[in-house]
């Protein structure tokens, strides 16, 4: 093939783009959602056909979730599910703490600023969302948990903060979804939201504070039985 090209002959680059972009966020979902289990083999011909595609787009997409940190490249077995350790748990969360407090107090301090800023009422519906899911819809939960992280992001109107934080975004997803104590996660977030809403900057980081190191102790107790 003429320019060594991976893509099938007359795919559109952008189409193969699209497809890549995809395959990720299908790959990305199942192993949030542990239907790939930590450890677990990925065969690119399987997930191929499982999401009815071509194999070169889940190619591109399962070296793409190695960049990322959901997969990793086993020596003599290909691309595995990451099976997290101890010190990867406290990795993450010795960089997402100090980031996560940054952007409430951010947050909160716009929000005096402006005093009702739009932002402020989708941080309310991503609460009354994970309320709602709490019946029964666990996955419908840890992603309305993960979009108020992302949102309180957003509204601290901080570009590069949000880049940074975007990087952060599935694996803590996957670490969300661990969580023995999701109404404990529900009033935590309840109150991280009433001192960011009252635009206090102190109160709102304290109470982010707080979150982070006691979600890091789940996510440890959880996985490894560690406090």
């Amino acid at each position: 093939m003429a320019g060594g090209g991976a893509g099938l002959v007359g795919e559109p680059v952008e189409g193969r783009v699209s497809l890549s972009a995809r395959a990720r966020e299908a790959v990305r979902q199942r192993i949030v959602d542990r239907r790939y289990a930590m450890g677990s083999r990925l065969v690119e011909r399987e997930v191929a056909e499982e999401l009815r595609m071509s194999r070169v787009p889940v190619r591109e997409a399962l070296r793409a979730l190695v960049s990322e940190g959901l997969l990793e490249l086993s020596p003599h077995s290909g691309v595995r599910v990451r099976t997290l350790e101890p010190v990867d748990v406290r990795h993450l969360y010795e960089v997402w703490e100090p980031l996560a407090v940054q952007a409430s107090r951010l947050a909160a301090r716009r929000v005096a600023a402006t005093k009702e800023p739009e932002g402020l009422a989708a941080l309310r519906a991503l609460l009354e969302r994970a309320e709602s899911a709490a019946a029964g819809e666990a996955d419908r939960e840890v992603g309305a948990h993960t979009a108020f992280h992302e949102q309180i992001v957003a509204l601290a109107g901080n570009p590069l903060l949000a880049r940074t934080m975007e990087q952060l975004s599935w694996q803590l997803q996957l670490l969300f979804g661990l969580r023995e104590e999701p109404a404990q996660m529900r009033a935590q977030h309840a109150e991280m939201f009433r001192h960011i809403a009252a635009g206090d900057e102190e109160l709102a980081a304290a109470s982010t504070l707080l979150h982070v190191r006691d979600s890091r102790t789940v996510a440890l107790r959880s996985l490894f039985g560690d406090t």
